[in-house]
């Protein structure tokens, strides 16, 4: 069982996509609820919508393992990333409507949740480091996007509706002032899209995290379903993909730019 795939870098771009896997061990999926093996928390379709000419160059790493049985995008120490919110964990054992992911007397215990760390997260997170420090070897420093997608209303996570473009750099701080200036550009550029910097969302581990290394520049995307896809039947739109697509290959696209432009580490 394959737990990631993974392609080797040729720029100073990387991307990380650590919810859109759909695999579940059959002795996990035993465990778990009818309700769970849906997989509704799962960012549907981001290899699809990623999948664009300007990343040909970029490393990119993408989950093969859903979020149910490990979730990538949390820390080991299990500290919840959002005071006062739902916080799902690192093994989670309730989605984001709250509802269980295990059958009475089911749930993973402590031995478990060991297990599936160092079997599922730690692999994933030595080659995203690996790769890391490889493009920082060679260009001098990383531009990190992680991406990421989810519904429009999610209660347990958030009031309201979320924007369609949600841009979180740890408050500016996982990346130099130059990057954020630009997210900040990108996003008030936004004509037919609303947005929000920093605002529900500020970016999760991998965003917090490897944004804390000199010469990473990190920024999360999490990007709203409904611009893409059909939130009951889970399925693409053509014509709503197509459209959104073509702003975020412009966003990848200027990223990329900016690193063409500013060499080294910046701000």
């Amino acid at each position: 069982m394959k737990l990631f795939r993974f392609q080797k870098g040729y720029s100073p771009l990387m991307l990380s996509n650590p919810h859109s896997g759909v695999m579940i061990p059959p002795e996990i999926a035993g465990e778990m609820t009818e309700q769970a093996l849906v997989r509704r928390d799962t960012d549907w379709h981001l290899s699809r919508l990623y999948d664009i000419p300007c990343v040909e160059s970029a490393a990119m790493i993408s989950a093969n393992m859903s979020r149910y049985v490990v979730d990538l995008n949390r820390g080991t120490d299990d500290e919840p990333l959002y005071q006062g919110w739902l916080s799902t964990g690192v093994v989670p054992k309730v989605t984001f409507a709250g509802e269980p992911i295990y059958q009475d007397g089911k749930e993973p215990d402590e031995r478990e949740i060991a297990q599936r760390i160092e079997h599922f997260w730690q692999p994933y997170h030595d080659q995203l480091a690996s790769e890391l420090k490889r493009l920082i070897d060679l260009f001098g420093f990383v531009v990190l996007l992680d991406v990421h997608s989810i519904a429009p209303e999610v209660p347990s996570l958030f009031e309201g509706e979320l924007p369609d473009f949600n841009f979180g750099t740890n408050n500016g701080q996982s990346c130099g002032a130059a990057f954020q200036e630009l997210i900040e550009e990108f996003a008030g550029q936004l004509k037919d899209y609303s947005f929000a910097v920093n605002g529900r969302f500020i970016g999760g581990y991998v965003t917090r995290h490897y944004g804390m290394i000199p010469d990473v520049h990190a920024v999360q995307l999490e990007l709203k379903r409904s611009t893409y896809m059909d939130e009951e039947t889970f399925h693409w739109e053509m014509e709503k993909g197509q459209e959104v697509g073509c702003v975020i290959e412009n966003f990848v696209y200027r990223l990329l730019k900016w690193a063409e432009s500013h060499p080294g580490n910046v701000g």
